[in-house]
């Protein structure tokens, strides 16, 4: 069995010494004791702020929404439905009114037949009667007359128009100008051209050779030389600074670094079980002194004193309010009625009461009837009964 493994300390990291670990848990109490006013105060405030936001923030903002609706929305929409709407109902039909109608009127009534029957109709008589006949004319006169002139015409000019400007031009071109720029390119490749090339060709190019060789050699010597010198600088700079930078680093840097990281997540976490109990202490204690003696007074005291309050007090009150406003009520529908019933009389005493209806028969088709003596299949049979015995009936 391998026993090695188990003998390693189980935080153990590669590059630690004894120091780290003389220095770790000094560092850890100091930092814990740095750490634990700061994580108190953060759990107190918040604690103060989840108790401020249920006790306070919320109703207030229940209430501050409550009031919004009732003194701002309630009052706008209000305005809106029953003054602005009606309002701007009256402002729309107004200004149609006064600006709409009346131009739609002067459109449709005054200037659409001024402009038809005054100028539309002359026009269009005056084009199909005159203007299209007299156009037709011209047109077969142009045909006729003009079309076969115009063509002899043209060949004319075209033909004097060719000896004046045509041949003359051509004839220059082709017996001057085409020899006088064969003369100039003869002359520019002879006596330029083909000087120029030689001189590229014979001495320019093997001088441009040498000095391409002359400065390839220059720059293979001085690099040569630059490579040792940077050699060497690279490597004094390698072992003058950069070793013991990263040394430094690797050795003190990084382990401190690290064991303060790991200090301040190790007292963070302590401080918290330690502010947790603390908490749970100021709670059980303000239960046992505040809260459980209110618990016991509110439920041994006050409940009991409540439902009495509420039976006997408040619900032989609600039931008599109850009942003296439906007498109330009651009595003022049966006040309404009375006059009601008054006035109706005097009225019917002053003016008369409304005639008496006529006797006839009734609309719906029945068995039989006293003035008909058809019958109608699978009805009920109508009672036989006096016309005269009815008016009788309803005098008395």
């Amino acid at each position: 069995m391998d026993y090695g493994k188990h003998q390693v300390p189980a935080h153990y990291e590669v590059g630690e010494g004894c120091l780290t670990t003389l220095i770790r848990i000094p560092v850890r109490i100091v930092v814990l004791v740095i750490v634990l006013p700061v994580r108190m105060v953060w759990d107190v405030l918040t604690v103060a702020a989840r108790a401020a936001d249920r006790i306070l923030l919320r109703p207030l903002g229940r209430a501050l929404a409550w009031l919004f609706a009732t003194l701002v929305v309630a009052p706008a929409v209000w305005l809106y439905a029953w003054v602005l709407t009606p309002l701007g109902h009256a402002l729309r039909w107004l200004a149609a009114a006064v600006f709409v109608w009346p131009w739609v009127a002067l459109w449709r009534y005054v200037l659409v037949p001024a402009v038809r029957y005054g100028l539309v109709v002359p026009v269009v008589w005056l084009y199909k009667a005159v203007l299209t006949p007299i156009g037709h004319g011209l047109g077969r006169v142009y045909r006729a007359l003009l079309v076969p002139a115009g063509r002899g015409i043209a060949v004319a000019i075209g033909w004097v128009l060719t000896a004046l400007f045509v041949w003359p031009l051509a004839a220059l071109w082709r017996y001057v100008l085409v020899p006088l720029a064969l003369a100039v390119v003869w002359l520019v490749e002879h006596l330029v051209v083909r000087p120029l090339a030689w001189t590229y060709r014979e001495l320019l190019t093997p001088l441009g050779h040498g000095l391409t060789w002359l400065l390839e050699l220059l720059a293979r010597g001085i690099a040569a030389s630059g490579s040792g010198l940077w050699a060497a600088v690279e490597w004094l700079v390698l072992t003058l600074l950069v070793a013991p930078l990263g040394l430094l680093y690797r050795r003190v840097l990084a382990p401190v670094g690290r064991e303060i990281a790991a200090a301040f997540g190790v007292a963070w976490r302590i401080a918290g079980y330690i502010s947790r109990a603390v908490g749970r202490a100021i709670a059980w204690l303000a239960w046992h002194l505040v809260g459980a003696p209110v618990t016991w007074a509110y439920r041994a005291v006050c409940t009991p004193v409540g439902h009495f309050v509420r039976d006997a007090v408040w619900a032989p009150a609600k039931r008599a309010a109850v009942e003296t406003g439906r007498a109330a009520r009651s009595a003022l529908r049966t006040a309404r009625e009375t006059v009601a019933r008054a006035r109706r009389d005097a009225w019917r005493a002053l003016v008369g009461g409304p005639g008496a209806p006529e006797p006839r028969e009734p609309g719906s088709p029945l068995a039989r009837t006293l003035g008909s003596t058809t019958t109608v299949p699978s009805a009920a049979p109508e009672p036989e009964i006096s016309l005269l015995g009815e008016k009788n009936t309803e005098r008395g």
